[in-house]
């Protein structure tokens, strides 16, 4: 049975961790709001790019010459999966669920026969499949240090992988993050960068006659244009989504764990009056009992 001293000192210790799990709550409920800004402004710009391409890529009349980040290599014999996770944890399951997804994609192809090769963003995402795919990560890219995701990140990641496709190194390629959705919500999400894939295009009916629109130049240039900016749109946009979730990941398992260490508290000093009361009780029938035998 522990003495009191130690019961006293492990009090102490789970009262000091307890202060530092609130801070950390109190942390990432300041950073969420930029965050979730972001990533909510950033959603509009995105999916006006898909429909834009999808629009565009409905006028063009024959697939020859368009680019391959649309109709791909012909193949899909090479899979390369970008996943993006954190650079820290203590955020409960934010990292290990995307890093699940991916690594249920990557079995799945494998299984299928396909080669799979993994680039990670985000130090956890290397840590979490290093152990069953350390062999088939070709490149680990961490921003260690960065208070803030910009574009230019996105664009670092964006101009590696097109080099690795421009190489000939993967046939199809896919994005890993998680889409903010609230506090306790976050869902791991896979998105299909290359060969890409496009809402199709609706018509609307306005009643009015369609205008027709010419382009300078051909659709085919413009579209291959576009296609290049929608990646790194799309990995920007992938990580403006991962920072809230992240945020909002911690800020909930931060919670959690403050609640848990104030139960700890509780438990813990209810047992140690019972021991400390014990222990006098005991002191007291020995002195009584010495003085009766006196």
């Amino acid at each position: 049975m522990a003495s009191l001293k130690d019961m006293r000192n492990r009090i102490a210790s789970v009262k000091a961790t307890r202060k530092i799990t609130k801070a950390m709550q109190m942390v990432a409920a300041a950073k969420l709001r930029r965050a979730q800004e972001a990533a909510q402004a950033g959603r509009p710009y995105a999916e006006r790019m898909d429909r834009m391409l999808s629009s565009i890529a409905s006028r063009v009349a024959s697939p020859d010459g368009v680019s391959r980040l649309l109709v791909g290599t012909g193949k899909d014999q090479t899979h390369l999966l970008v996943v993006m996770t954190a650079e820290r944890g203590l955020c409960g399951g934010f990292n290990s669920n995307i890093a699940k997804l991916a690594r249920a994609d990557a079995m799945r192809l494998a299984r299928d026969g396909k080669t799979v090769k993994i680039l990670t963003v985000g130090r956890k995402g290397a840590d979490n499949l290093r152990r069953d795919f350390n062999r088939n990560i070709v490149e680990r890219i961490d921003f260690r240090g960065v208070k803030q995701i910009n574009f230019g990140h996105a664009d670092q990641v964006s101009k590696r992988v097109m080099e690795m496709f421009e190489e000939g190194d993967f046939d199809v390629c896919t994005l890993y993050f998680s889409e903010f959705k609230s506090v306790i919500a976050q869902k791991p999400t896979a998105l299909q960068l290359i060969p890409a894939e496009l809402p199709e295009a609706k018509a609307v009916d306005t009643g009015k006659a369609e205008a027709v629109a010419e382009f300078e130049p051909s659709e085919e240039e413009i579209l291959g244009e576009l296609l290049t900016r929608n990646i790194g749109t799309q990995i920007f946009r992938g990580l403006l989504e991962n920072a809230a979730s992240e945020q909002g990941a911690r800020m909930s398992a931060m919670d959690n764990a403050t609640r848990n260490a104030g139960d700890m508290i509780n438990k813990l000093t209810i047992k140690y009056n019972r021991q400390r009361q014990a222990n006098i009780t005991k002191e007291l029938i020995e002195i009584i009992s010495g003085a009766e035998a006196l």
